[in-house]
């Protein structure tokens, strides 16, 4: 947006007026930075300092009140940072977070052990954030193919056009990457069988009692991406990672990996659950805030 030769509200006028609005500083920030085309980094080099165009200014204050009303941030914008990569979000998927990419880090560096050329699967990809960062960071050097699973056709469409614009950003590091719809791993090509060296998911662990206690904002993400039943030991919410852990085995080549998202009072029942399912070497990492957070399983070596 362009910055007006005449009166109006500033820059900074404007986020401590939205901030009222928001309940939050740098949500109001962020919204406004949005408008005018600023990105979402803390500091900016040359911040507008005269009065906004009131176009921009309507913007910002339209997306307010939608924030206001409960609406994520990030939908609203229609789009998050992941790692290095900027992603279409909608409500046809969770938004990516912090946790997860943390994840991505355990599972790139599980990558770089094994070898190069992997076969690494992404096992509900949502909007293909994991899939698609693995593609990013590795190339086509590291990995000769990625593949991404999920049960949703609308998530396949926004991960098919997350594809497309990182695609454009990578023209020609990227190895071959393709989507399947079904749950798990069970819409992979059976020739894939035995040749998967990654299994990386984040599958949904919030039990339903947990569900109606989540932030309104939370609720509005799709449920079956967050809720899971019980695994068959009684686990709250641990089916989801049970069922990637479970399919994995016949998939994965030897020496193999899975590394699953969860939450931090399941680790011990996963750890468990791994290890009874015949992975050898079992450990869950940490996020950035100290928590439980990242399963990681190998097996066969």
């Amino acid at each position: 947006m362009t910055v007006s030769a005449g009166p109006g509200i500033t820059r900074g006028a404007l986020v401590a007026e939205l901030a009222e609005v928001v309940g939050a500083p740098h949500e109001a920030r962020f919204i406004v930075d949005e408008v005018l085309g600023l990105g979402l980094g803390l500091d900016h080099p040359n911040p507008p300092t005269g009065p906004l165009d009131e176009t921009a200014v309507a913007a910002a204050r339209a997306m307010a009140a939608r924030r206001e009303s409960g609406e994520p941030l990030q939908y609203i914008f229609g789009h998050w940072p992941f790692r290095t990569l900027d992603l279409t979000v909608d409500d046809r998927v969770l938004i990516p977070r912090p946790e997860t990419e943390q994840v991505v880090e355990v599972a790139l560096g599980e990558a770089r052990r094994l070898a190069e050329r992997l076969v690494v699967i992404d096992v509900g990809t949502g909007s293909g954030a994991i899939a698609l960062a693995l593609a990013a960071e590795l190339g086509a050097r590291g990995l000769a193919a990625v593949g991404a699973t999920d049960a949703s056709t609308g998530a396949l469409a926004v991960a098919a056009a997350n594809l497309e614009a990182v695609r454009a950003s990578h023209r020609g590091t990227l190895p071959p990457i393709t989507f399947y719809e079904g749950s798990w791993l069970e819409p992979l090509p059976d020739d894939w069988r035995g040749r998967i060296d990654l299994v990386v998911s984040n599958p949904p662990y919030v039990s339903e009692d947990e569900w109606p206690l989540l932030p309104p904002e939370v609720r509005q993400e799709p449920r079956r991406a967050l809720v899971a039943g019980p695994g068959r030991d009684g686990t709250p919410a641990l089916a989801g990672v049970e069922a990637v852990l479970a399919q994995a085995r016949d998939w994965l080549r030897r020496p193999g990996v899975v590394v699953v998202e969860l939450a931090p009072h399941q680790a011990d029942a996963a750890t468990a659950l791994a290890r009874r399912l015949g992975y050898a070497k079992v450990r869950v990492e940490r996020d950035l805030v100290g928590r439980l957070r990242a399963l990681v399983a190998r097996i066969g070596g």
